[in-house]
């Protein structure tokens, strides 16, 4: 139950009668990347058109809505806000009119050089509805626009810095588009002969798709009634974001080819081993520690059982806006079961610990509940630097692991003990190269310079 708060989730499909729903229920299962606003903007062929509101899918769409929406080919997003203000001029697709005709956009990830950019194609005459960078990205495709959208994309990606996902459509063509360093992840399947976009394969899974493969770092996926053809410009260092596997991620998803599931367990496991403990429960924070309680009981041998009974029907509490709705959020979300827990030593497993607040109202709630010991164990190293790629952690004055050492961050959440999964160990358990990933939340080493106003907050661009 960490404290991040996550960017979006993008799908997109070619080519089938029932591009509608089937993007609705795409989007449902990539609910997890953003409850503040939905939409899917859809093409006939011939017209674009998009429904887009704030909140989450089933409150977006209702079955009247859907049956409105007429094509064979759809984009749709759901979105946190990492950049510009919660609001539905601000909700994705975004829809622009240019030279070439409409071009319908969702972005998963955030930009680093979106002041610069804006100001730039505000001089030259572009006219901006909201304060996104998603909306910097559709300003500067439509400026360099003026042959073919690809050439415009390759150009385009010269000047972007930072992360970006990218689901676009025109009138007759769907493309998508993963940045130099693969910062956030991107999926291609197909079904009944439709091809299928998405932000995780678990959407595949959900519409009965088929995975074909992950969107290469650089490559620019073209899909129209001809097929698919892709475009390579050139890579950057690969850098995917870790946070995928420790926690944004459905656990039933695939990333590069590895199981999300299986690296949490492994994840627990391997703190089984750096971190072993005497007591009597090893139990999760559902749902993110779950896979990782697992592998922690597995490896050590306690036993395993539920002290949470969590409230399935309130959403994310990282993902609510406001502090004082996570605070309530945390309490409507969890209640402790004491009959699982008085008397009792307990391991309690989690992904991270950002600010504090959290874990320490977690901990509070288990010693109420009649807990003797609580042992706290993290699955990912202190979390110690803002994120600038889609992660909504700016403010690093806020992260309490940058404050206070281990010892201190014990004594704050007032756990009896606290261990935190080693750098290393979390890597060799992902099973891909260590230097493939953005590390940078707990090393400080950013893959992608960070211009200092960017360092502000997510508001920036509309000040």
């Amino acid at each position: 139950m960490s404290s991040l708060r996550e960017e979006c989730g993008v799908f997109g499909i070619f080519g089938h009668k029932d591009a509608a729903n089937l993007t609705y229920l795409g989007l449902y299962a990539l609910q997890h990347r953003g409850q503040e606003s939905a939409g899917i903007a859809i093409s006939d062929g011939c017209e674009l058109s998009v429904m887009k509101d704030l909140g989450m899918v089933s409150e977006v769409f209702d079955p009247e809505t859907l049956y409105s929406l007429k094509g064979d080919r759809s984009i749709g997003h759901v979105r946190y806000s990492t950049t510009g203000s919660n609001n539905v001029v601000n909700a994705q697709p975004l829809v622009i009119t240019y030279a070439k005709g409409k071009l319908a956009l969702a972005h998963n990830g955030n930009l680093v050089n979106a002041d610069d950019l804006k100001r730039q194609l505000e001089a030259s005459g572009s006219v901006f509805q909201g304060t996104t960078d998603s909306e910097v990205i559709a300003n500067l495709i439509a400026r360099l626009g003026k042959n073919s959208i690809e050439e415009a994309l390759v150009e385009c990606m010269k000047r972007l810095k930072g992360a970006y996902s990218l689901a676009l459509m025109t009138e007759n063509e769907l493309i998508a588009v993963r940045d130099p360093n693969g910062i956030r992840p991107l999926c291609l399947g197909k079904l009944e002969g439709a091809y299928v976009i998405a932000s995780e394969t678990c959407a595949l899974d959900t519409i009965g798709a088929t995975y074909v493969r992950d969107v290469k770092a650089g490559e620019i996926l073209v899909i129209n009634e001809k097929g698919l053809r892709s475009i390579i410009t050139p890579p950057g260092k690969r850098k995917a974001c870790v946070f995928e596997f420790i926690y944004f991620a459905r656990p039933d998803s695939r990333i590069d080819g590895k199981s999300v599931y299986m690296v949490r367990s492994c994840f627990g496991r391997q703190l089984a081993r750096e971190h072993p403990v005497k007591a009597d429960l090893v139990m999760p924070i559902p749902d993110s520690g779950i896979s990782a309680a697992i592998g922690y009981y597995l490896e050590s041998g306690i036993e395993y059982g539920e002290g949470f009974m969590k409230n399935r029907y309130v959403g994310r509490t990282f993902i609510q806006p406001k502090q004082k709705d996570r605070d309530f959020g945390i309490s409507l979300k969890l209640n402790a079961i004491r009959e699982v827990l008085e008397g009792k030593s307990v391991v309690c497993i989690d992904d991270s610990i950002v600010r504090g607040t959290t874990m320490g109202k977690i901990v509070s709630k288990l010693k109420k509940a009649g807990a003797k010991e609580v042992h706290v164990r993290i699955t990912s190293p202190p979390y110690k630097n803002p994120c600038f790629y889609g992660i909504d952690t700016p403010d690093g004055a806020k992260l309490i692991a940058q404050n206070l050492n281990v010892e201190e961050i014990r004594q704050k959440i007032g756990a009896d003990s606290l261990g935190y999964l080693s750098l290393d160990g979390m890597l060799e358990c992902i099973g891909l190269p260590k230097d493939n990933f953005c590390t940078a939340c707990f090393t400080g080493e950013y893959p992608i310079k960070v211009p200092e106003q960017t360092k502000i907050d997510k508001y920036t661009l509309e000040e």
